[in-house]
């Protein structure tokens, strides 16, 4: 008795001619199965499907019968030497021909990427960072590489880790993360955070830091959330004191116009500042005698192999620091080195 076999079209009920065969539908149709099927279908013999697949006769014929076990049909019917579609065998063709089109389109792809490709750089970076480090950089880069792709996400420090886990980028320029089992780290520099005023306040005459006007003071800071923020927090927790009134921003520049304006005073590192300092709109004081230091660099997951834009962007990153194009900044060993 046939076995009715229903191929999902509402008007097509088709009939396997052997009840033994079973359409395994877990199992992946084999890519090799279907291009010796999609060759016997166009040449109706197995003699010279076998010629143009560089296979033995047998081969395909076996080919042929693994693929009916998978789909649970025949496929061809024999008439004399020559062989032919039956209905099932013309609707699995119009899937076969497509999906050997696309793998066909993928590999020329791919082919096409590595030897004329656009390699691409997505990078996650703090805004501070995409605002005062990396224009320089990133204009270096696309002059070197005119066809890469690049894209940036902001990022912070605490969340760069668990972003590239997530495979939202693939490098990270930030401060050094805390997480970094699974993380490779290169260091780039180190900067010295410290109180930025306006002309106008009491302490930019003297240029004199009053210790015990330190915790009454208005103060302008960065994001509460943000890793910077988190080390502003400790630091003067450690030194026992607890800051006035603090208004929270999420710019830079929005910080330094209220400090210009006498609204309070900040704390930021000073290479955000270099302009305003340089026109005497902006003093920088150092936090006391300990330092409140942050270390920069370049993130990403460990184990991970660059590629050609990513590694040149690391290079351009190190000889920034390197020519002193950021000031007030400490070039790490690492970096020195390269």
């Amino acid at each position: 008795m046939p076995t009715p076999f229903w191929n999902g079209s509402p008007f097509a009920l088709i009939v396997c001619r052997y009840p033994e065969m079973r359409s395994s539908i877990d199992i992946p149709l084999d890519s090799r199965q279907l291009r010796a099927f999609t060759t016997l279908a166009s040449t109706g013999s197995f003699t010279r499907a076998a010629k143009e697949l560089f296979l033995s006769q047998s081969a395909v014929s076996h080919s042929m019968k693994a693929l009916e076990r998978d789909v649970g049909c025949r496929l061809f019917d024999r008439l004399g030497k020559k062989v032919v579609l039956t209905q099932t065998g013309e609707q699995l063709l119009k899937h076969a021909e497509k999906i050997l089109d696309e793998m066909s389109q993928a590999r020329a792809s791919l082919k096409h990427l590595q030897e004329w490709g656009r390699p691409r750089l997505r990078l996650g970076a703090s805004a501070t960072a995409c605002q005062y480090l990396l224009p320089p950089v990133l204009n270096e880069l696309q002059r070197e590489h005119p066809s890469g792709m690049l894209s940036i996400e902001p990022v912070d420090a605490e969340n760069a880790v668990e972003s590239m886990d997530n495979n939202s980028f693939d490098l990270a320029f930030t401060l050094r993360p805390h997480r970094q089992e699974n993380v490779t780290f290169i260091p780039l520099f180190t900067d010295e955070m410290c109180f930025l005023i306006g002309p106008s306040h009491p302490w930019a005459q003297d240029r004199h830091v009053d210790r015990a006007a330190v915790a009454r003071q208005n103060y302008v800071l960065y994001n509460k959330s943000s890793y910077t923020c988190n080390l502003i927090e400790s630091y003067f927790r450690q030194e026992e004191i607890v800051l006035n009134t603090v208004i929270h921003l999420g710019s830079m520049d929005a910080i330094k116009q209220l400090v210009k304006l006498g609204m309070g005073i900040s704390i930021l590192a000073p290479w955000i500042a270099r302009d305003e300092q340089a026109d005497g709109s902006l003093i920088q004081l150092p936090l006391g005698r300990r330092k409140l230091k942050r270390e920069w660099g370049i993130s990403f997951r460990r184990g991970r192999r660059l590629n050609m834009l990513e590694e040149t962007f690391i290079v351009l990153c190190r000889k920034q620091v390197q020519r002193g194009e950021i000031p007030s900044t400490t070039p790490t060993a690492a970096a020195e080195r390269n």
